[in-house]
């Protein structure tokens, strides 16, 4: 089976959980238009921010998200040692551990088959980051 590939940056995000699952597939290598059923690895390149799958319907889900990680992982604890990034920065990296770097979706007919109410974020947690760069494989048949 071909292996397929597109590398692209996403805009600045402010702090949060967003939605991207259209530039996503807005941005899927073009041979997957000619794929009946594969596989898309979405990939982040980067060790603050992270990348899942969730509910795409009701917004309070992403603000509840973002509520609930400030609150498992604060900033500013005592015992962080890597702080000259700033008081965000430990934080993030410790979120974006826990979220992962990474999500596979199936293609079906050449299109991200998520479920119904499922939607892949960007899961940001810096105050001040730029766009971030995503790289998507893609295999199928």
């Amino acid at each position: 089976m071909p292996w397929y590939q597109n590398t692209f940056r996403l805009p600045a995000y402010r702090r949060g959980f967003h939605l991207i699952s259209n530039i996503v597939e807005e941005n899927l290598p073009p041979e997957t238009r000619n794929l009946k059923a594969g596989l898309a690895h979405i990939f982040i390149h980067h060790t603050s921010a992270g990348l899942t799958i969730n509910e795409n319907a009701d917004p309070s889900v992403r603000s509840d998200f973002e509520s609930h990680f400030n609150k498992m992982v604060p900033e500013d604890a005592p015992y962080y040692r890597h702080t000259y990034e700033g008081p965000d920065d430990m934080p993030a990296h410790i979120k974006a551990s826990l979220l992962g770097s990474s999500v596979t979706v199936p293609v079906t007919n050449g299109r991200l088959n998520t479920g119904t109410w499922q939607g892949i974020y960007l899961c940001e947690h810096r105050n001040y980051a730029g766009g971030r760069t995503i790289t998507v494989t893609v295999q199928g048949e």
